[in-house]
């Protein structure tokens, strides 16, 4: 479980097949701070640390993962996001992250607007009803909230200091970034949809007082 505030960024520096999948080698003073086992988020997906040595680490990434999300677009060099899991001793600054992306959305405009940028993404309609406006979503695990949302696209007010110290100032137009909905969300619809919570008991007792 993660909080979407990113903590360190780390180079990946060497890409390599895997049955299928894909081993990755990061650089980052956060490998300091790991041990084998221990779960990392990689541009908001959950890796394990099968390898460490130094300021470098290497996960593995299995066949599910790279046909999901963009982990499969990341290139020797290309700078990524990444949060140590969380500990009962951690502030939850961000939301709740697991780690488990949804999709991969597609960033089509990038403007500066004053200090901030406003990064618009596009995904996929059939999520439409995973966001709320204001609400909470992980983008390449950066918690951020939605300022502008419609069924096919949303917009994000990126502050200047996330702009600086997460890899969104190398993002372009057309890249491929990794989306987590806000999972408290995601319980309450299931609940609605199996029928586990009948919402019209609810508005029953908030007229009837």
């Amino acid at each position: 479980m993660f909080t979407g505030i990113i903590e360190h960024t780390g180079k990946v520096v060497s890409l390599e097949p895997l049955k299928g999948g894909l081993e990755i080698t990061i650089e980052s003073p956060l490998a300091e701070s790991l041990d084998i086992d221990d779960s990392v988020s990689i541009n908001g997906v959950c890796h394990t640390v099968v390898k460490r040595s130094g300021i470098r680490f290497t996960v593995q990434s299995v066949e599910e993962t790279l046909r999901k999300t963009a982990i499969c677009d990341l290139e020797k060099g290309s700078l990524v996001n990444l949060e140590d899991s969380l500990t009962l001793q951690k502030k939850i600054d961000g939301h709740i992250v697991q780690g488990h992306v949804d999709t991969a959305g597609t960033i089509t405009a990038i403007e500066q607007e004053g200090a901030d940028w406003l990064l618009h993404i596009s995904y996929d309609p059939s999520f439409a009803r995973y966001l709320v406006p204001r609400g909470s979503i992980s983008v390449d695990g950066i918690s951020l909230t939605i300022a502008r949302l419609t069924n096919s696209d949303f917009t994000l007010a990126i502050i200047p200091y996330t702009w600086e110290h997460t890899n969104l100032h190398e993002r372009r137009t057309g890249e491929r970034v990794n989306l987590e909905f806000d999972i408290l969300g995601k319980y309450v619809l299931r609940a609605i949809e199996t029928g586990s919570m009948d919402i019209s008991s609810y508005r029953k007792d908030a007229t009837s007082g």
